[in-house]
């Protein structure tokens, strides 16, 4: 494939006074054809300057050429990775967790109202959001568990963004309870470690609220004396909610007993691999409360 390079003068004014100009300059081009805008920018990207005023390019030459690696300008983009998203959709009266109230959306400005307000042709709707924040996929602060635990505005971004994740692989287990054994060869060490069981193709029925899946006191104890950094699982509760479970809440209890955010309703796990994968789940920084639905996203870069 033929490439090219653009040589042109180039005169750069900066916000905070002086200027810089070029005579003949080189810089490697994705084509033929490139507008002078577009030359201007790659110039600037291709230098690294900063608080630019404007830049006008003039003598513009474009030839075949091998490339010289010029910054910014010349090869496509680094891929980011791909972005498996482990969120549910928030909708008005949905059921998350069952016998809580869904949320409830009202216009506080609709558009038809602000034809008053704004010029003419423009338009805007703000809305009202009223839920629990116990809604959709959700993250707990110690805070939701403990008076005076750590509240959402506490958590720092490190224990959220960025974790490197571990997927335990869990769907099609015959046993309700996810103990320590089953835990035990999974790296857990400073990661999110998230419990994937199958249970989110249940999400919005009435099967999601049955006998499900959940993680025992001795599978809890285990992440905490290891280190995890961040628990998460795809079922309705990272405890049993049964009633035979006499409302004790242990899983709950010890992880954000020891600072290990825990964030409930996952799904999509399966699309994650065991290892390898960045976990990122974060809530507003809400002073004073425990809980709050994140979109929470794995990003999985290339090999």
């Amino acid at each position: 494939m033929t490439q090219f390079r653009a040589q042109f003068d180039a005169t750069i004014t900066f916000l905070n006074g002086g200027g810089l100009q070029t005579q003949g300059f080189l810089l490697d081009v994705r084509s033929e054809q490139v507008e002078d805008t577009d030359l201007a920018l790659a110039l600037v990207r291709h230098l690294g300057l900063l608080m630019v005023e404007d830049v006008s390019v003039s003598n513009v030459r474009v030839v075949p050429a091998a490339h010289r690696g010029s910054r910014g300008t010349g090869g496509p983009a680094a891929s980011p990775g791909r972005l498996i998203d482990l969120s549910h959709v928030i909708r008005e009266g949905m059921v998350t967790y069952p016998g809580l109230p869904g949320p409830e959306f009202r216009p506080y400005l609709s558009r038809e109202d602000s034809k008053a307000v704004y010029a003419d042709g423009t338009q805007f709707t703000i809305d009202r959001i009223s839920m629990l924040g116990n809604t959709g996929t959700y993250l707990d602060s110690p805070h939701h568990r403990y008076d005076g635990g750590t509240d959402l505005a506490g958590l720092h971004l490190e224990q959220l963004a960025d974790l490197p994740i571990s997927v335990g692989r869990l769907d099609g287990s015959t046993s309700r309870g996810i103990a320590a054994a089953a835990l035990a060869a999974l790296d857990v060490a400073g990661r999110a470690v998230l419990l994937q069981t199958g249970w989110d193709r249940h999400f919005g029925t009435e099967a999601y609220a049955g006998p499900a899946p959940y993680l025992t006191e001795d599978g809890a104890r285990y992440l905490v004396e290891h280190g995890a950094a961040l628990v998460g699982i795809d079922s309705v509760n990272i405890d049993d909610t049964a009633p035979t479970s006499g409302g004790r809440r242990p899983a709950h209890s010890l992880l954000l007993a020891a600072g290990i955010p825990v964030l409930e309703h996952l799904t999509a796990l399966a699309d994650v691999p065991a290892d390898g994968a960045r976990l990122h789940a974060v809530p507003p920084k809400v002073a004073g409360f425990g809980t709050f639905p994140v979109r929470a996203y794995a990003v999985v870069r290339p090999d």
